[in-house]
């Protein structure tokens, strides 16, 4: 056995953790856990994260960390992103983690959240040369210019698909006007990677993808091409709810981000003119515990 480490995100759709046993080879996933909390879709309708919301994420982080003691990790490391970067009442919400639960939670930039997702996405994708790295979560979209496995640049969009969800009222079935909606927000917001040199390929990781990913091939291949994502969006559109479930054998929570979900991946590949992405099962928690285990990460906490 190599470190015994965990990782807990707060995301924009959910809390999710990884504990991981890591070796010089690579990582082996031991509890990978989460819970649907939608903070990105809550956050852009309320402004701030509800009480009850609220109660929810504490109870569902004193259970990770319950999860990690269990497991005697080395170390527990915990960080928020889009949805609590975005909440008015962040910085509460995170006083009240630490005296109720008893972790310190790291409210990481973009940036970093870029370069965790490489990290995590480099261990079954190719990211040498010119790779264009994009994860798609429920409050933003993270697009990273990546040269020889570095970021060079990168850029933070508003189109999370909470947040669309939330801004372009989107039920299901979807609406033409709801879905031109959500197409026209993506359009507006991939102008500010419009400089962007168009890559070798892209490489898409986060639980938006992998949502996409798994609807489409059940068989694990990486490689999904952009008629196959343009026809998940057509038939998600017209589709209840409950329906893209049963179809695609997704859970209901992310049945409801299919739609928005492959509408962003088809605006990216037609922005770089891409017929292609290839998908990682890893990501940023991933890159979090890689980064833990050879003492990178300097925010983690011992237990």
């Amino acid at each position: 056995m190599g470190t015994l480490v965990a990782a807990a995100d707060i995301g924009s759709n959910t809390a999710h953790m990884l504990v991981a046993d890591v070796t010089p080879t690579g990582l082996r996933r031991i509890v990978n856990e989460s819970e649907w909390l939608s903070l990105g879709e809550v956050v852009k309708r309320e402004g701030h994260i509800p009480k009850k919301e609220a109660e929810r994420l504490l109870f569902t982080l004193k259970s990770f960390a319950d999860t990690a003691s269990s497991y005697k990790v080395d170390a527990l490391y915990v960080f928020a992103t889009e949805a609590m970067r975005r909440a008015a009442n962040h910085r509460e919400i995170l006083k009240e983690i630490k005296s109720k639960v008893g972790v310190k939670v790291d409210l990481i930039s973009p940036a970093r959240e870029a370069e965790l997702s490489l990290r995590g996405a480099s261990v079954d994708c190719p990211v040498d040369g010119h790779t264009l790295l994009v994860e798609a979560g429920g409050g933003s979209v993270q697009v990273a210019d990546c040269r020889d496995g570095l970021i060079v640049a990168e850029r933070s969009l508003p189109i999370g698909t909470g947040t669309l969800i939330a801004a372009s009222k989107v039920t299901q079935p979807a609406s033409p006007e709801m879905v031109a909606q959500v197409k026209l927000n993506i359009s507006r917001a991939l102008e500010e990677v419009a400089d962007f040199a168009p890559p070798q390929r892209v490489v898409a990781c986060g639980g938006v993808a992998r949502g996409v990913w798994r609807a489409l091939h059940p068989d694990g291949e990486p490689s999904l091409q952009a008629e196959e994502i343009e026809y998940l969006a057509w038939d998600a559109a017209r589709l209840p709810t409950a329906t893209i479930s049963a179809r695609y054998s997704v859970k209901l929570k992310r049945a409801q981000t299919l739609l928005p979900g492959a509408l962003v991946y088809l605006g990216v590949l037609g922005v770089f003119a891409q017929t292609e992405m290839l998908v990682s099962e890893y990501g940023v928690r991933e890159g979090a515990v890689l980064e833990i285990a050879d003492g990178r990460e300097e925010r983690w906490r011992k237990r």
